[in-house]
């Protein structure tokens, strides 16, 4: 443990900045403007799959402002995470694990024809009336994010996440996972299918970008007060990969559609590529537009609802709590310790009741994509991040910007689906890395698991009136539990992995638990990454409970989990966090810093004193 923390050090001394520090306004200005840039690319997929199920596929306002509502709420998760949560540089943004149950929730969307003939989704009255078709779901929608959310909440901050962490281990974490990346593929056909040709020109432009020339720096200007102007070099293509593959497909789709390379006949195939197709959106949106919660109306509640987002709940909180610990690793930082782990957890779920309370149709999430690029500037300042958060409220406020990207052609959003739902796909396939593949018995779980959940959803998509248990509800809930392939795959995983004979080794459960386990039991000097920030009133009335209040709160500092420091409760081995929690005396008590303490014969003895 003491090598991995060494090591963990070791990395942290190349960073420019670390958690705690503040880098100048202008850098954090630049980085800031970096994160939100590098988080767009993914969350700009979110409200364009919620579209074919809520049914606003053809209202590019609603787009926008659905756009720009998500962004909007990820900049006050980000905010709150980063100061309140976890406290470690993570940017929070929309989850897809929450885009397969709400697929699953709603039928198809009803259509009517057309002058010539083709169907199209239509809202069931008048788009002025508040009771228009999508508003209708989304305001379903709502209620199951809300509801399902709090349980998320109080799996946090009761710190009851830690104890279902030791049941779910890289043999459940990889199904459920790689099924969310699997099941979308029908997206980014019917997005593609409109034409091939520009969806693989985004697909080959951005893998050129983000693996053959990604380390091909960029020179440019730039300026510091010690060494003046000079030519710097920039991780362009390393940075940018998505947006760049946007920006060439887009600007030549610009130019066939202005030399009408492209037909102008929306029956024929190609009309989809044209830049022109949604360009009255620029027009029908306001310039500024400020979301509130209940934008879109009440907020509706069904059983069904919320059974199926709660599968998505639990599949973002366990990948949320793997962020944790590799954003800490590119940090410099100690290893998350547990009341760090339910904080961001319980924020999390806070902050998906917002998303759900704004109407984003959606929840939010760590994001991998932002704790790589900390890995890339060597910039881990907590500070950036929360300048990045104030972009995605500054840019969320502004409808055109959002309403400009709605205009992008379908068959480059279907090329950049097949790039990120892929990306989703393999993030879910490397947790196989902790298990042991020459082991048939793996072998056997995440196959079943993942081809049952595949035939069971498609079954069960097609066949919604076969459940007839005699109660309605009952039915409602297994149709969209079973039609959710993301939920039967964590859920047939998740018993076959706890009931088949197998060592934790083979299952990879050692090598999983590993840094959860040293965030415990290794003596950090750098825990005040983790404290609660200065907050008046509450710090000082926290800190007067003292470590008899505070070790049974799983969201303050100084909680141990189970393993709490006591006068005759104390297990082996264990730490208090805080000083000041102790006073020396002949029992080998310290209020002057952190104790390691063992029970020996049914007593306990001062084996270390660290001043701090």
């Amino acid at each position: 443990m003491e090598e991995a923390d060494n090591e963990s050090r070791s990395s942290g001394n190349k960073l420019l900045y670390y958690v705690n520090d503040t880098p100048p306004w202008y850098l954090s200005i630049l980085l800031g403007l970096q994160h939100y840039l590098t988080m767009f690319g993914a969350t700009i997929v979110v409200p364009l799959v919620l579209a074919q199920s809520l049914c606003y596929d053809h209202d590019n306002v609603a787009k926008a402002e659905i756009l720009s509502t998500i962004f909007f709420v990820s900049g006050l998760s980000t905010l709150l995470q980063t100061t309140f949560g976890t406290r470690l540089p993570i940017v929070q943004g929309a989850t897809f694990s929450f885009l397969i149950p709400t697929q699953a929730l709603f039928s198809k969307c009803p259509t009517i024809p057309t002058n010539n003939g083709t169907l199209i989704s239509t809202p069931s009255v008048p788009e002025s009336s508040d009771d228009v078709e999508w508003k209708i779901r989304m305001r379903e929608l709502q209620g199951a994010i809300i509801v399902a959310s709090l349980f998320e909440v109080f799996l946090g901050f009761t710190g009851l996440i830690g104890g279902i962490i030791k049941f779910i281990g890289p043999l459940v974490i990889a199904p459920t996972i790689t099924l969310v990346g699997l099941s979308l593929f029908e997206a980014a056909f019917n997005f593609s299918s409109q034409h091939w040709w520009i969806a693989l020109l985004t697909v080959v432009s951005i893998i050129i970008f983000s693996q053959i020339i990604h380390n091909l720096d960029v020179r440019i200007p730039a300026y510091t007060r010690d060494g003046g102007c000079y030519i710097g070099r920039f991780p362009l293509f390393k940075s940018f990969p998505v947006l760049l593959g946007i920006a060439i497909s887009w600007i030549l789709c610009a130019i066939l559609t202005a030399t009408d390379v492209f037909p102008n006949d929306k029956d024929k195939w190609g009309y989809a590529a044209r830049t022109d197709t949604k360009i009255d959106v620029l027009t029908n949106t306001k310039w500024f537009r400020f979301p509130y919660p209940g934008q879109w109306g009440r907020p509706t509640v069904t059983v069904k609802g919320v059974f199926g987002i709660l599968a998505g709940v639990l599949a973002s909180a366990v990948e949320s709590i793997g962020d944790y610990y590799a954003c800490a690793r590119l940090s410099g930082a100690p290893p998350p310790p547990p009341h760090a782990v339910n904080r961001g957890i319980g924020i999390e779920g806070i902050s998906c009741v917002l998303a759900g309370l704004w109407g984003s149709g959606n929840g939010t999430t760590s994001y991998s994509e932002n704790i790589g690029a900390i890995g890339l500037t060597k910039v881990a300042s907590r500070r950036v991040v929360q300048c990045g958060a104030l972009f995605m409220l500054l840019f969320s406020l502004v409808g055109k910007f959002g309403a400009v990207f709605v205009t992008i052609p379908d068959p480059i959003i279907g090329g950049l689906f097949c790039v990120t739902f892929g990306m989703i796909t393999a993030i879910g396939l490397s947790n196989l890395q902790f298990v042991d593949l020459n082991s048939s018995r793996n072998l056997f779980v995440i196959g079943f698991s993942i081809f049952s959940a595949l035939t069971i959803s498609k079954w069960m998509a097609n066949n919604r009136s076969s459940i007839k248990t005699g109660e309605e509800v009952i039915d409602q809930i297994f149709v969209v539990l079973l039609s959710t392939s993301m939920f039967v795959g964590g859920f047939v995983a998740f018993i076959l992995d706890n009931i088949l004979p197998g060592s934790r080794k083979e299952r990879g459960m050692t090598t999983w638990l590993e840094s959860a386990e040293s965030s415990s039991n290794v003596n950090n000097d750098n825990d005040e990454i983790y404290d609660l920030p200065e907050i008046p009133f509450l710090s000082k009335y926290l800190r007067c409970c003292g470590l008899s209040t505070r070790k049974y709160l799983p969201f303050c500092p100084g909680f141990q989990g189970l393993n709490v420091c006591g006068k005759r409760s104390c297990p082996s081995v264990c730490r208090c966090y805080k000083k000041n929690d102790f006073e020396i005396n002949e029992n080998g008590k310290s209020n002057a810093g952190f104790v390691d303490v063992e029970k020996e014969n049914n007593s306990t003895k001062n084996i270390s004193v660290t001043k701090v």
